[in-house]
């Protein structure tokens, strides 16, 4: 019996490696003759870069760069020397994670050190470089990252703006004389797990501004900022940002990727499937088993075991979901696809137990499901 592990990682408590490693004892304590494939999986976000990490072991390159205010940190992005691959997270330099609760606010920070990583990385030698968004800061519209990489965004006055959200309104002209060399001979894809536009009531300052720290009145400014982006864009490359799909992923990023580095957008899980030829591992398996902390109705957009019921689906394989917790009615998991399902709280005793004894319901839960396979 072929057995398939994808994951997601349970936010704080459980990576995705790791409960490959649980769950695989678990199965193989009661179906000893399993064949067991691991295949942790991330959705484009934070953990995305140690994902590939687990199946690629590149070479981790340490960098000095900016954080979102822009002070001095280090970043680490992976590198393949084979293929010349670089794969970078935005959150290692411009994540929401950096900064503490009472200075995050998207309206002053900067992707600015996004844009060093990946500067780096091409004089590193890359010509392909996979950047995972998720996880931001930010809502400059991705101009911090290109200020990086040598484009100037000039005021009225022809001076070089501050390139945070709160002054893209600001923006007069777009100078591409000075880009890093050999920066459009190199590919790059996204991956981002939201689909947003990228300014109006479902764009990045709407959406998302307010749990990076913008009050009302600059969620209002950071929208405007970022149709003025899109205008100034439009006009100089005829690139249509607003009709991109995920154009406002990470405060703008996504549409800045495109503007700036002629990136292509892709979704997270889709990218992370794709490089680790996802759905030729899973041919012929009898299961899959997925799972992440909570099965909710964001699943359905593009989060990773909905990736992994699309592959699925299309080989007839049954999937099942071990989560942390869900949302989702007996029958709405149905309508999903998932074959079997169960989560750590419903056998623990309160949440702080799920969380703090999560690996060892997390291995008990696997064991039942080994157990259902042989009744």
């Amino acid at each position: 019996m072929k057995i398939v592990l994808a994951p997601d990682k349970f936010k704080g408590s459980i990576t995705a490696a790791r409960f490959c490693d649980i769950v695989s004892t678990a199965i193989l304590q009661i179906i000893p003759s399993a064949q067991i494939l691991k295949l942790p999986l991330a959705d484009g976000g934070e953990g995305t870069l140690d994902l590939l990490q687990h199946h690629f072991r590149g070479s981790e390159i340490l960098v000095k760069v900016h954080d979102p205010l822009f002070r001095d940190i280090e970043a680490t992005y992976i590198y393949l020397a084979k293929n010349k691959t670089a794969f970078i997270e935005m959150a290692a330099a411009s994540g929401l994670q950096l900064l503490q609760k009472e200075l995050q606010n998207c309206s002053h920070t900067t992707s600015f050190g996004t844009g060093e990583l990946i500067r780096h990385a091409i004089t590193h030698g890359a010509k392909t470089i996979v950047v995972g968004i998720g996880g931001s800061a930010t809502n400059d519209g991705g101009v911090g990252m290109a200020t990086a990489l040598g484009y100037r965004f000039l005021d009225k006055n022809n001076l070089p703006i501050t390139p945070t959200g709160i002054n893209l309104t600001k923006i007069q002209y777009i100078d591409d004389s000075q880009v890093l060399a050999g920066l459009h001979d190199v590919h790059f894809k996204i991956a981002c797990d939201v689909d947003n536009p990228l300014y109006g009531k479902n764009g990045a300052a709407f959406v998302y501004g307010a749990q990076k720290g913008a009050s009302a009145k600059e969620i209002q400014q950071l929208d405007q900022g970022l149709e003025h982006l899109a205008t100034l864009v439009l006009e100089n490359s005829q690139i249509d940002l607003q009709a991109i799909k995920g154009s406002g992923a990470a405060g703008g990023m996504g549409a800045g990727t495109v503007a700036f580095l002629n990136a292509s957008l892709h979704s997270g899980i889709s990218l992370v499937k794709e490089l680790i030829s996802f759905e030729n591992a899973i041919r012929d398996a009898n299961w899959i088993l997925t799972g992440e902390g909570l099965l909710d109705r964001q699943t359905l957009s593009g989060k990773t075991i909905y990736g992994v019921l699309e592959s699925a689906k299309k080989q007839h394989i049954p999937v099942a979901t071990l989560c942390g917790n869900t949302t989702l009615t007996n029958l709405q998991i149905k309508q999903l696809g998932i074959s079997y399902a169960d989560t750590i709280i419903a056998h623990s005793k309160h949440l702080n137990d799920a969380m703090t004894n999560a690996e060892t319901y997390l291995h008990t839960i696997a064991k039942n499901f080994a157990r259902s396979l042989l009744v």
